[in-house]
């Protein structure tokens, strides 16, 4: 695991700027704590930082392989690394010279060419030049679990797991250059979608995606991962149930690999509950981590304590403050390079801080709510299936009323959607500022819809069910969007290794076959997953809704953030982006009630603090040493 930056000159002379490239390197030091390095020719230039999981001595970067032919740099773990090892080994006659993931890569790379990628099942981003063809070869996971950033000009073509370093090195004067598409989608989506970041000039190469990329040539990924909802009948239930179990506890064992403790995020949720039950077969002495608030009903810390004493498992717990939650915004954000505005970052950051004190490693629960119809927006069709039988004028008569009936209303918001087709209705677990509501927004451009993201991905799903088709929207949104950014930003940002075993590409073949009745009923979500699961988590988890870790922003903000919050808009130098005084009004409404406007609150105060940091370099927060582990 290591943070990475590359630079392929488009005319040669790269070592120019292997200076400048090492001087990047602190930007992400907490992703490679243990060691660093730098390496180049004249057309190239690489350098990494190192958390050492795996072969710990031996596996240091670049990696050069084949006598110095190809030099790789890696961030990520390759779960089935010692399987392409010994293929390859025996296939083609590879041989090796350390024991680590990195090797399997390259030497897969050699022997198999771009499709190497379809072979590798993990989590990654890496680059790989070869000096004797001049080709760069580049690749991001099938899910997104790994950043990669990219930025051209017509010095050539940098690549980094941190957006800051390339505005360090590579485009320091785009600071201010804030992409008004981004900001727009994000004021709508709460995060910015693939393949924009804030900056306009600073991409992210997708995830699925890989790209070969010679001297002078302008990055062009193309797509490897095409997700196949390749639904199948179940005329035996049991056996599907049978299937999933067996693909996830595969999943968990191969992502155990290790060699440093490996922890566990227990949520009390039936996903991370899986995640840990099934983990502690391979690690007795697993240790898990929850987080939560003093305040009831934002709080899974008790109902997480019972689920680790049930699969018996020692359990550590932080309590977030109000105070901790301010005092610590400014440094999230920097670790974000793009702003985010899911309050749920912030028990993350701590509970990771804390879980770094013990482990390197730990494995979490993502990934299974798309995989397995876990969102209880997924049951929406369900409940609107009535509205399919009523003529289209009629349904358009119905949204024009519930626009006549007050806001808070019960069944307002059901006529409204219901007289609406799913490719206008869903984009996505977020709906923070609708259009009528972006008057704030300067730069709103009325040509631009948040359907401008979703459009190709309803596209390629006319075959599919509107439940299944949410699930697929997804995969491109939400989950690389916001949960996976979350995920990677906030434990790299404490210099620990998320593994994430629901989002594994051979648990993905089971979970994607599952019909949609298998999935959603009229009482639950995840019908099938729970069913698999019946025998590896408490009874007392498996029919439990979801709950997450919720964050108490909505009291917070009418108290103990008030006047916090109302410092970041007037402090804010962004006026020219967002209004201040609407943001201000908005605030005052929210403590005054009754209406909840903490969640487009929050995400005004984020994407401030980003614009702070990153634009006006008026906030600049102290960052820490990476944490380092009592016991390991």
């Amino acid at each position: 695991m290591c943070g990475l930056i590359g630079f392929l000159a488009a005319n040669g002379g790269a070592a120019e700027l292997e200076a400048a490239i090492e001087g990047s390197l602190p930007d992400m030091r907490h992703r490679g704590p243990d060691e660093g390095g730098v390496w180049s020719d004249d057309d190239v230039v690489i350098g990494f930082r190192r958390l050492s999981i795996i072969d710990i001595d031996r596996s240091h970067q670049p990696l050069p392989w084949l006598g110095g032919r190809y030099h790789l740099i890696f961030n990520g773990e390759i779960y089935n690394y010692l399987e392409l090892r010994d293929r390859l080994a025996r296939d083609f006659g590879a041989t090796f010279e350390t024991d680590g993931d990195g090797e399997a890569i390259v030497a897969g790379y050699h022997f198999l060419g771009e499709a190497v990628v379809r072979e590798l099942r993990g989590m990654f981003a890496f680059l790989i030049w070869d000096s004797q063809e001049r080709v760069m070869f580049g690749a991001r996971d099938w899910f997104g679990i790994k950043p990669l950033y990219t930025y051209s000009d017509e010095r050539g073509s940098f690549f980094a797991s941190e957006k800051k370093s390339l505005l360090d090195v590579a485009a320091p004067g785009t600071s201010a250059d804030v992409d008004g598409t981004a900001l727009q989608h994000y004021l709508t989506l709460q995060y910015v979608p693939e393949p924009a970041s804030m900056h306009t000039r600073i991409r992210r190469i997708e995830s699925g995606t890989s790209f070969t990329l010679r001297p002078g040539e302008q990055v062009s990924p193309k797509r490897y991962f095409h997700p196949d909802f390749a639904i199948k009948p179940v005329p035996e239930p049991e056996k599907l149930y049978r299937e999933i179990a067996e693909a996830l506890e595969d999943s968990v064992e191969k992502h155990m690999r290790a060699d440093v403790t490996v922890g566990a995020f227990l949520s009390g949720g039936i996903d991370s509950t899986a995640i840990a039950a099934l983990a502690k077969r391979h690690n007795p002495r697993l240790l898990t981590f929850t987080t939560g608030f003093e305040r009831e009903g934002f709080s899974e810390i008790d109902v997480a304590a019972e689920s680790a004493a049930a699969i018996g498992v020692e359990h550590i717990t932080k309590v977030v403050s109000p105070q901790e939650m301010m005092d610590s915004l400014p440094l999230i954000v920097w670790y974000l390079d793009d702003p985010v505005a899911d309050p749920a970052l912030v028990p993350l950051y701590f509970i990771a801080r804390e879980a770094r004190k013990h482990v390197k490693v730990v494995l979490s629960g993502e990934g299974a709510d798309e995989l397995f119809g876990g969102y209880t927006i997924y049951r929406e069709p369900i409940s609107l299936r009535a509205f399919e039988r009523v003529p289209g004028g009629m349904r358009r008569g119905l949204g024009k009323l519930s626009t006549k009936i007050p806001e808070g209303t019960r069944g307002k918001d059901l006529l409204r959607r219901g007289a609406i087709g799913i490719e206008e209705r869903y984009y996505g677990n977020a709906r923070i500022f609708r259009p009528d509501e972006m008057g704030l927004y300067r730069g709103y451009d009325e040509s631009l819809s948040y359907m401008d993201v979703t459009k190709p991905l309803y596209a390629a799903t006319t075959h599919l069910d509107d439940s299944t088709r949410m699930q697929y929207v997804d995969l491109f949104t939400w989950l690389r969007g916001d949960i996976l950014v979350k995920a990677d930003k906030m434990t790299m940002a404490n210099s620990l290794e998320l593994r994430v075993p629901f989002l594994d590409i051979d648990v993905f073949a089971v979970g994607s076959s599952i019909p949609t009745d298998q999935k959603i009923t009229k009482e639950t979500t995840k019908f099938a997953l729970r069913r698999a699961l019946a025998d590896i988590v408490p009874a007392h988890v498996l029919e439990r809704p979801k709950l997450g870790f919720p964050v108490p922003i909505r009291h917070w903000l009418k108290d103990d953030m008030y006047d916090w919050a109302r410092a970041i808009i007037t402090d804010s130098q962004a006026d020219h982006l967002i209004d201040r005084d609407a943001a201000l009004r908005l605030l005052d409404e929210h403590r005054a009630g009754p209406h909840d406007y903490s969640r487009k609150i929050w995400t005004l105060l984020v994407f401030m603090v980003w614009h702070g940091i990153f634009v006006e370099g008026r906030i600049r927060p102290e960052i820490p040493e990476p944490v380092y582990p009592v016991r390991l």
